[in-house]
């Protein structure tokens, strides 16, 4: 029995490395199933150790993997490694794997005394060296990449901008301009005895609009999520600031206001700290009631300046498609410019059948996708041009 607690203990290890969710609880509920059910067959202990360790759908694929690979023969665990290093997978060209299959084996493939991440300014390094250049990585769906795979997409998100148009002011930058300034001209006189000897000139004072993020964090979501929220973290502390204010709010059963969070020098840590804020995460999902719930809260604290938002979702509705309508039309009325982030535009032939797209799509300024590093690096392009947005709305009426 100990030698089975400790291969339970290293198969949830693997879990984890793999991507799940599994806590102590966990384990100690699946140790106590599997002496109570029994070893008659690895059909059982599938079954069990999945019923106790499971709480979402979705992680069925992964932990289907993992099992198969783990609770096989002895050398199994070397081999992995092997495959998994560095010189083998650039000596060695294999097909693509599935999301699952290339997580299960990535964490298989790592022993327990290596399950610390590497140093940050390894990884750092080594990702600002190789996604520039790897067409590969940047085109990859961030939902199929492995883990390491994602620690270099992370990193290099930091290096990535989003270029902003200015807004005029009410202030005015005295000296340049074609708009004469009569209060600087009378100054000048007062200092020559009253006599005028050139006319003073004055022009707005441009300045940068606020950026307001609505972050879908729901099962579907999450990978996603994750992602965007490191993108606004280098935002909000890139060494020139472009934008004004970015506030950010993430929803899945509930809205909650993460901006405080966001605040946190450390990427890692801000993630940490919007987690333990947000309760719904990988849960639910509820758009409308969080569009409604920011438009009666938070709409005139954080868009009264012109601010832009960027709403990320698949657009996938349980509730009232009707009331995500009125939602989305009283915030599209508010904002400066409502765009639209949506990782189901990965597929080519992605059509707005659901109706809770159907929904937003007539509400938002753009629409656009935000699945990989390339489709982030083009979203330059979003406060200048409609994306999809004008195809979907065609697709709309034709099938109307």
């Amino acid at each position: 029995m100990n030698r089975l607690a400790e291969n339970l203990t290293l198969f949830t290890r693997a879990l984890r490395e793999a991507g799940l969710r599994v806590g102590t609880s966990q384990l100690e509920t699946a140790a106590r199933a599997v002496s109570q059910v029994g070893l008659r067959s690895k059909r059982d202990l599938f079954y069990t150790l999945e019923a106790s360790l499971l709480s979402r759908a979705e992680d069925r694929a992964v932990f289907a993997q993992v099992f198969e690979l783990f609770w096989r023969d002895p050398d199994f665990l070397g081999r992995m490694l092997h495959m998994a290093s560095p010189l083998q997978r650039t000596d060695e060209k294999r097909p693509d794997p599935k999301a699952a299959h290339r997580r299960a084996v990535e964490a298989i493939g790592q022993p327990p005394e290596r399950n610390a991440p590497p140093p940050r300014e390894e990884v750092t390094r080594d990702a600002l060296f190789s996604w520039s250049g790897n067409e590969v990585l940047c085109a990859m769906d961030f939902e199929q990449m492995s883990a390491a795979e994602l620690r270099l997409a992370e990193a290099a998100i930091g290096s990535l901008q989003l270029p902003v148009r200015m807004l005029p002011a009410r202030r005015f930058r005295t000296g340049i301009g074609k708009r004469p300034d009569p209060s600087a001209t009378l100054r000048a006189a007062q200092r020559k005895v009253g006599e005028i000897t050139r006319i003073s000139y004055k022009a707005p004072q441009p300045r940068p609009p606020d950026l307001v993020a609505i972050c879908d964090i729901s099962g579907s979501m999450s990978v996603y999520s994750r992602m965007i929220l490191l993108y606004l973290h280098s935002l909000a502390h890139a060494r020139i600031r472009a934008w004004g204010m970015v506030s950010a709010f993430t929803f899945g059963t509930r809205l909650t206001n993460v901006t405080r969070a966001l605040r946190q020098g450390d990427p890692d840590a801000a993630l940490s700290l919007i987690g333990m804020e947000a309760p719904d995460w990988q849960g639910g999902t509820r758009i409308g009631d969080a569009i409604e719930r920011f438009n009666k809260d938070w709409s005139r604290r954080v868009l009264g300046q012109g601010a832009v938002v960027l709403l990320i979702t698949d657009g996938l509705e349980r509730d009232d498609p009707d009331r995500l309508a009125r939602a989305a039309e009283r915030l599209n009325l508010t904002a400066r410019a409502v765009i639209w982030l949506n990782p189901l535009l990965r597929f080519d032939a992605f059509e707005p059948q659901a109706q809770g797209v159907r929904a937003l799509l007539p509400h938002v300024t753009s629409l656009h996708a935000c699945h990989s590093l390339d489709s982030l690096a083009q979203l330059s392009v979003a406060l200048g041009e409609r994306g999809l947005k004008e195809r979907l709305i065609r697709a709309m009426r034709i099938a109307a």
